[in-house]
């Protein structure tokens, strides 16, 4: 499959800190890709560079084959890359739907979505739409915050621990919707720290350590040892 979105050998950071250590990624156009790695091994920074958030020092990052540079993050938005943040950041004194609707206002140049199209994705939702985002349970707001992020019409959807703070029967009804979404054209970059979760919805996976990437291939020619040592820095990567 055609690369979509590539980076190439990116470094960057806050401050004087530097997160990145020349990082390479590749996310095919409809795959899937997971980053996975421990907490402080670079994931959201990686993510954050990715939207236009946190600005690269070394390296590139191109999108359908044109260098990004310094556009800033509204634009990438518009070109196609949406991001659901670690959080999901909704904002509380919308209503569900008006929360929907913020994420179409300038829509990108992906596959459509309507709000019809996301109550279809996570039928929890449909009840949902009057009641203000900040009476929501977890679970609500991450499917909420995912209905949002592909309003804007992504060609590449940025995830940011999707699973973090909920139970597993709700991570895995949010994950059922990632087939569906690449079927209608729109790529994944999946950041988790659940080694599982992000191998099953995976054709890809790179592994962060320190901020570097110490492991990467296709989940079905990784070794659950191998990925493990890489993960936790145990050694058996380099």
């Amino acid at each position: 499959m055609t690369a979509l979105l590539d980076v190439d050998g990116v470094r960057a950071g806050y401050g004087d800190f530097q997160a990145l250590f020349d990082v390479d990624l590749t996310v095919a156009a409809g795959g899937a890709t997971a980053v996975i790695g421990a907490n402080g091994a670079g994931k959201t920074t990686l993510l954050r560079a990715l939207c236009g958030i946190v600005p690269i020092t070394a390296g590139a990052i191109r999108f359908d084959g044109a260098d990004l540079g310094s556009m800033p993050a509204h634009q990438r938005v518009a070109a196609g890359i949406a991001m659901v943040p670690e959080g999901r950041m909704l904002f509380p004194s919308l209503s569900v739907e008006e929360n929907l609707l913020v994420g179409g206002h300038r829509p990108g140049p992906g596959p459509a979505w309507t709000v019809d199209d996301v109550l279809e994705l996570f039928p929890l939702v449909r009840p949902l739409l009057d009641r203000p985002s900040s009476v929501l349970s977890g679970g609500e707001k991450q499917a909420v915050a995912i209905g949002r992020a592909l309003m804007a019409r992504p060609r590449v959807l940025l995830l940011d621990e999707c699973s973090l703070g909920l139970a597993p029967i709700v991570v895995r009804q949010l994950y059922a919707s990632v087939p569906q979404i690449q079927e209608r054209g729109t790529a994944l970059v999946v950041v988790e720290q659940d080694i599982g979760q992000a191998l099953a919805v995976a054709d890809r996976v790179s592994c962060l350590l320190e901020g570097r990437v110490v492991l990467e291939g296709r989940p079905d020619e990784l070794g659950r040892d191998e990925i493990t040592a890489a993960y936790f820095g145990t050694g058996g990567a380099e």
